[in-house]
């Protein structure tokens, strides 16, 4: 019996990871996922989980909680919280984040730092990563991670992330090891009020994902947006308001396989 409930866990894992939904590989951020799960260039409070290169580059001190429901199951569904503080000698940012239900569920604790020195941001993390089975008990790892970015000219930037740089196991009775994944990302801004993003993940297991997102601001505190993924395919739309100190984003996913994915986040600026 532990055998095929081992076997079910496994196959379990693998689809997971295939449309990177635990809190080590998927996008935290319901701008972010608006835009086709992009991770590397956009400073916001979501960037301690995305790219802790990008956290100094946000405009003041911010925090944030989101939720994802994923095809309409509760076991699938992801909570995240999210802090980041500006200071003069750099940004720390602190990150939980909780998938799955009573079964199975992952959870996320990251603390990070990051400095702009010159045209470039620089940023390290480092998380504790807990997978619990029920019945079969937990798994504790330490995965660290680096990022940055640099502006290549006033309406040109360029990022890149390195996720789980040490290998991290899963477990330290078996040889299986999370995720480490490489995303470089470029950004262009033809207006003021307009960002075209590209940017290819790369795990060293599989094949490369490419995503590409729009965002496009009506208003000062109305934006608009769009994305795609090639792996899964899928396509992303998402609408942001920020009046005044508040910031509140929905992203819809959209899965023909599998069906609506919809993200909802909350943040607060001082």
């Amino acid at each position: 019996m532990k055998l095929l409930i081992f076997l079910c866990f496994a196959v379990f894992v693998c689809f997971s990871a295939f449309p990177q939904t635990d809190p080590l590989t998927q996008a935290h951020g319901a701008r972010s996922q608006g835009m086709g799960n992009l991770k590397v260039n956009l400073p916001d409070t979501w960037a301690i989980f995305n790219n802790i290169g990008t956290l100094d580059r946000v405009s003041s001190s911010q925090i944030g909680v989101a939720a994802v429901q994923r095809y309409g199951i509760q076991e699938l569904s992801t909570l995240d919280l999210a802090f980041a503080l500006k200071s003069n000698i750099g940004s720390f940012g602190i990150g939980v984040s909780r998938y799955g239900g009573k079964l199975f569920n992952q959870q996320l604790i990251g603390m990070g730092y990051s400095q702009k020195l010159g045209i470039a941001s620089f940023g390290v993390k480092l998380d504790w990563f807990q997978t619990h089975i029920q019945d079969f008990g937990h798994a504790n790892s330490f995965i660290f991670s680096l990022g940055g970015v640099a502006d290549l000219g006033p309406n040109l930037q360029i990022g890149a992330y390195f996720s789980n740089l040490n290998r991290s196991k899963i477990s330290s009775e078996y040889n299986d090891r999370h995720p480490t994944t490489f995303s470089i990302g470029v950004t262009y801004l033809p207006i003021s009020n307009l960002q075209l993003h590209l940017e290819i993940e790369k795990d060293i297991l599989y094949k490369p994902n490419v995503k590409a997102g729009i965002e496009y601001g009506i208003q000062d505190w109305l934006y608009l947006r769009c994305g795609v993924n090639s792996k899964p395919s899928n396509l992303n739309f998402g609408l942001g308001l920020k009046p005044g100190k508040f910031q509140f984003d929905y992203a819809l996913g959209q899965n023909n396989a599998l069906g609506n994915t919809h993200h909802v986040s909350f943040g607060y600026l001082w």
